[in-house]
């Protein structure tokens, strides 16, 4: 069985609009999560980690 994707949730929700600046998914994202395939998670991840790089932009 394939390894299961760690969920990015830092446990530090900070929600503006639809995206949790704190791990980077989107509400939708974090709502599907448990149901989420293998695959779905990675891209996920991979989303919000180009996000949370992009907001650290702006804000430096």
């Amino acid at each position: 069985m394939a390894k299961d994707i760690e969920n990015p949730c830092i446990a530090v929700c900070q929600l503006s609009g639809e995206l949790c600046v704190s791990c980077g998914r989107t509400k939708e994202d974090i709502r599907k999560w448990r149901s989420m395939k293998r695959p779905e998670k990675m891209a996920a991840v991979q989303r919000a980690s180009t996000r949370l790089k992009s907001l650290r932009k702006k804000n430096s």
